[in-house]
């Protein structure tokens, strides 16, 4: 009796083997999901990011009377380009850093007429892409 106790202490290679693909089916089902809540989670970060880069163009604008050129882009938020066509420029920048989006990579901004564009490359950080890495525009955040 003795003896049957101790060849029954551990678990057999089998049981092993079946715990061990029952971990791994299990994995296989949830760890896409949970990548693609962490890319959405990028993606709505970039758009808050956005938008308060926006608010950002438009309180320069509202001093200023027009968005700076695409040249000055981002910078222009930073300090002054022009003292002669801003003139209104506040005295405190209406930025302290150039902004980057949730890749670590610079926004880019581009005047069109009247208008502005704020754009991220996303996880490609390369123009243009499918799926995740799709470039992320502004104008896109709010529909």
């Amino acid at each position: 009796m003795k003896q049957n106790t101790r060849l029954r202490a551990g678990f057999s290679l089998i049981e092993l083997l079946i715990v061990i693909v029952i971990l791994g089916g299990l994995v296989a089902v949830v760890a896409p999901g949970l990548m693609d809540s962490a890319d959405q989670a990028k993606r709505d970060t970039v758009c808050l990011k956005m938008n308060d880069l926006q608010k950002r163009f438009d309180m320069f604008k509202l001093d200023n009377g027009n968005y700076p050129e695409t040249e000055e882009g981002f910078e222009a938020l930073l300090s002054n380009p022009d003292t002669e066509k801003y003139p209104n420029y506040r005295a405190k920048p209406y930025l302290k850093k150039l902004p980057k989006d949730s890749w670590k990579t610079p926004f880019v901004y581009l005047k069109k007429g009247d208008d502005l564009e704020i754009i991220s490359f996303a996880a490609d950080r390369k123009e243009g892409g499918e799926e995740n890495n799709k470039d992320i525009l502004f104008s896109d955040c709010n529909k």
